[in-house]
């Protein structure tokens, strides 16, 4: 699975540079968006199969919160302990951290903030986070653990990444990503601008 997903990358990566006519490229966007959702279309379907799910979830109860929470203090530390290793302020490593593998919102938010050369870093670790996430997921839920599978997406387990986690895991670890992506989707934005201020 995560080499089919690498090559699939690689591949992308390869016809988007080489044979790509920019009257597609302009419509790139879109034609995503409708992939995504026809991917998400079926994790639902996929999830809609397993009727005891949702009984599973509701006797997790708030315990299901621990998660997100979890990969979101786990981003921003880890960040900011690999700012001391580049000397970055720890308020702007923890910001990169904060993006949560939401690289569009956190790349821009910063750059609104005039930190130019921050906007950039936060594009490309959250961007190499999402395809690391993407290829490594399968290997974390078959070597170390379901739920652990779900930290590496951050913010895109609720929607890049879902199909992968689905694939991967089972319905009930699906669900727990979805709520877990929201969950982080939904702090981000908030998070960010604080840690930026600290």
């Amino acid at each position: 699975m995560s080499l089919r997903i690498f090559i699939s990358v690689l591949l992308g990566i390869g016809v988007g540079y080489f044979f790509l006519p920019s009257t597609i490229s302009s419509s790139m966007g879109i034609i995503i968006d409708i992939g995504l959702m026809i991917l998400l279309f079926f994790v639902g379907m996929d999830i809609g199969k397993q009727k005891d799910v949702f009984g599973k979830i509701k006797k997790m109860g708030l315990r299901i919160l621990l998660v997100p929470i979890a990969i979101i203090i786990g981003s921003v530390v880890g960040s900011i302990l690999a700012g001391f290793l580049i000397k970055m302020p720890i308020n702007e490593a923890g910001a990169v951290g904060a993006g949560l593998g939401w690289y569009t919102l956190s790349s821009t938010m910063l750059l609104a903030d005039g930190y130019v050369e921050l906007s950039a870093l936060a594009f490309l670790s959250n961007v190499f986070r999402e395809i690391i996430a993407l290829i490594t997921i399968p290997l974390i839920a078959r070597y170390v653990g379901k739920l652990e599978s779900v930290s590496t997406a951050g913010a895109t387990a609720m929607d890049t990444s879902l199909p992968v986690i689905s694939r991967a895991t089972d319905p009930q670890t699906t669900i727990i990503a979805f709520i877990t992506g929201v969950i982080c989707t939904a702090a981000v934005p908030i998070i960010l601008p604080i840690i930026l201020k600290l």
